[in-house]
């Protein structure tokens, strides 16, 4: 399922020992023991109730509208695409639409082990037709089409249109195969453990997982950011919190039958290395001393880490569909050597941009790189003089900047999920004397004033602060109050709107068990506001000036998750405006942008490169003829390919000399070990290893946020005239 019921899978990939997964063929003439669920999970019912009752911060009332929602989310994630429940299995599951909000009012769990036990028999059912099609000759010849994207689609009517959609499937997964080079014998042998496997992990579901699953459709019916983890996921959590900055550094979820890449920790191996984007999905696996690749296709997330985990030094080999790819796609290999993510690596960093205007005048503007707003507890609690914070760091790197006399300063939050918000609060206040910077509400309507009380600016120069769909949470709240005070403008993409937060209750705590046995439940327990009483939930922030890469109609962000909760308005909190509001110049900004846009080859062919990529995720069929697959796999890379360096070619006159500061502040050229943020799905990246002297879309983004700061200091010392806006 592709929302949030899978919250609490997304995984950092850290040092383990490596899993071994056995795919001995199950007996599929006989029916799967049926799965029953243990006595605590009525206790774990019990008590998630009463929490997400009382301290939800928007509870839902169990009625038959609730109870319905619960059932329709319970076998989206039990069948997303649709492939194998008849019509007639959904029919009868109705009989519980109405039940569910009782069953959890009794504390009863076994209306969904009932229809979990009907899925398992479903499974085997098709993974034996599966297998039966192996055995069948491919006609490749056909003009026949394949729908892999079944999510809206409706139900199988009966079993001879489940056949024909499972035959289609086979047939896909054997031309992708073919297409990549494989000869017939080791295809039908590849995708017979594939199918194979794919019952295995579903008949040998034990009950946690199972009840997991149904609890997060529970919950998700609330709203997207409350979860639940049983007991052995809790402890796979809590290892993985304690052991996240090593391993190759990369956030996974599970995407239908796919291991999709969420997030690229940054600074870490794989981030480095350079190819990993997010939006990636992970098809196969090996570990250096193997000689083929282990298919992970149709994979439980967790059986897909256990592979890529390994020690320090040790390489492991992803195949993977990139992002800007569609399922029918080339597959890509890379190899990274696994590491610790090191704390410095994910730092704030600064960089120097020296270029000249359209009239020859030079410029030197400063950037400031933040991936995420991090700080150092335990050393900040043990009273550490030099205990590592976000606002420290960016504090120096700012002295540095000005001691090189930069004309602005770009904040660039790109890909910032967000962090701890005290320092967001603390960041905002080296931009701003004092004052509010977020409303935090509760539950009970009772509204929490952060914000800074430390007296001084560090900065009091032209700001921008650079953001994209994937800057969150802190990120929005740093955004939000840098515009609500007119202190700087924003500019990039709509961010990605998330203003709630979420607390852990561990259940066992208030059963009184000493061993865990109920899990954990993660609620969401206040909604953050903006000082101008507006709210950063589902709306995010919108940009000053809008880049106007996000062409696409499909909802992205919170907004592209279920049950949200709604955008909502506070009164605003009592604060002060800058004297000198920079979007009192937005105008004059926009069209000068507009022109620079306009003269500027390389940024309009970026512009067409995401239009062409939103265009492709429209799509959710490909060709089985081998032919036409075949043209258009190679007319989509050699387009991708030719995007790619028409815009890294014409990227070469734009005459920006980006530098690095090291240690000591003194500027440096760029090393191949500091990062440039990377837009997820970045269309046109090829298979070529990223090196610091080739350009890309981040490069050209980061150059023209530069040359806006540019413009509004020369607006904002008077040295610029206003530009008349193109009528």
């Amino acid at each position: 399922m592709k929302t949030i019921v899978h919250l609490f899978c997304w995984l950092f990939l850290a040092v383990s020992v490596q899993a071994e997964i056995s795919v001995q063929p199950p007996n599929l003439d006989s029916h799967p023991p049926l799965v029953k669920p243990k006595p605590s999970e009525r206790e774990a019912v019990h008590l998630s109730n009463r929490f997400l009752e009382y301290f939800h911060y928007k509870p839902r009332k169990l009625n038959d509208d609730f109870s319905a929602d619960i059932l329709t989310a319970y076998l989206e994630a039990l069948d997303p695409n649709r492939s194998y429940f008849l019509q007639s299995d959904i029919d009868s599951f109705s009989a519980y639409k109405n039940q569910l909000d009782e069953a959890i009012r009794d504390s009863d769990v076994t209306p969904p082990f009932a229809i979990f036990n009907v899925y398992i028999e479903r499974v085997r059912q098709r993974v034996k037709k599966a297998l039966d099609y192996l055995q069948q000759p491919m006609d490749f010849s056909k003009d026949e089409t394949y729908r892999f994207d079944r999510t809206e689609a409706p139900w199988a009517k009966n079993e001879a249109a489940l056949d024909e959609i499972w035959r289609k499937r086979v047939k896909n997964d054997w031309l992708n195969l073919k297409l990549a080079g494989k000869e017939d014998d080791k295809i039908r042998e590849l995708l017979k453990k594939r199918y194979t496997y794919l019952y295995k992990r579903v008949s040998g579901l034990d009950a946690d997982r199972i009840f997991q699953m149904f609890m997060n459709a529970w919950t998700e019916s609330i709203e997207p950011h409350t979860g639940y983890m049983s007991p052995r996921a809790t402890e796979t959590f809590n290892i993985n919190m304690r052991l996240s900055l090593e391993g190759i550094g990369a956030v996974l979820q599970n995407d239908n039958d796919l291991t999709k890449v969420v997030r690229v920790v940054k600074g870490g191996p794989a981030d480095k290395q350079g190819e990993l984007k997010a939006g990636d999905r992970i098809v196969g696996v090996k570990q250096e001393d193997e000689e083929e690749f282990t298919d992970v296709v149709g994979w439980w997330l967790d059986d897909v880490v256990d592979l890529i985990r390994g020690p320090k030094n040790t390489r492991v080999s992803l195949q993977i569909l990139p992002a800007d790819s569609g399922l029918d796609g080339p597959v890509k290999t890379i190899t990274i050597l696994r590491d610790k993510v090191k704390l410095e690596d994910q730092a704030a960093k600064a960089r120097l941009l020296q270029f000249d205007d359209e009239q020859g005048q030079s410029h030197k503007i400063g950037v400031i790189y933040l991936p995420a707003f991090y700080l150092d507890f335990a050393g900040r609690a043990r009273g550490e003089p030099d205990y590592r914070s976000t606002t420290r760091d960016v504090r120096k790197l700012l002295e540095q900047l000005k001691a090189l006399k930069v004309e602005g300063i770009v904040m660039d939050l790109r890909n910032n999920g967000g962090g701890s918000l005290l320092e967001a609060n603390q960041l905002t206040g080296l931009f701003i004397d004092q004052g509010p910077v977020v409303q935090v509400r509760n539950q009970r309507g009772a509204v929490d004033v952060q914000g800074d009380d430390d007296p001084g600016i560090s900065w009091d120069g032209p700001l921008a602060v650079l953001i994209n769909r994937n800057s969150a949470s802190a990120s929005e709240i740093f955004a939000a109050a840098i515009q609500d005070y007119g202190r700087g403008l924003v500019l990039g993409e709509n961010s990605f709107g998330k203003g709630t937060v979420q607390d852990l209750i561990n259940l066992d705590r208030y059963a009184g068990n000493d061993k865990p046995e109920l899990g954990q439940l993660r609620l969401t327990m206040a909604q953050f506001f903006r000082i101008n009483g507006g709210s950063t939930q589902l709306k995010g922030v919108k940009p000053d000036l809008d880049y106007g890469t996000l062409q696409n109609h499909k909802p992205i962000g919170e907004r592209a998750f279920k049950n949200p909760l709604p955008w909502m308005q506070i009164q605003p909190a009592d604060y002060q405006p800058w004297p000198q509001k920079p979007q009192t110049w937005v105008e004059t900004l926009a069209e000068k942008h507009r022109q620079r846009a306009e003269k500027n080859p390389a940024w309009q062919a970026l512009l067409q490169e995401w239009k062409t990529y939103w265009e492709s995720q429209d799509d959710t069929t490909v060709s089985l003829n081998l032919e036409k697959r075949k043209a258009e796999w190679d007319e989509n890379e050699a387009r991708r390919k030719a995007g790619k360096e028409k815009v890294r070619a014409l990227h070469e006159a734009s005459h920006v000399v980006m530098l690095q500061l090291n240690a000591e502040g003194k500027p440096e050229p760029l090393d191949s070990a500091i990062p440039l943020p990377e837009p997820d799905a970045k269309p046109g990246s090829g298979n070529e290893k990223k090196t610091r002297d080739e350009t890309d879309d981040a490069d050209l983004i980061l150059e023209e946020s530069a040359r806006v700061v540019a413009d509004l200091a020369g607006l904002l010392s008077g040295s610029q005239p206003q530009v008349a806006r193109k009528q």
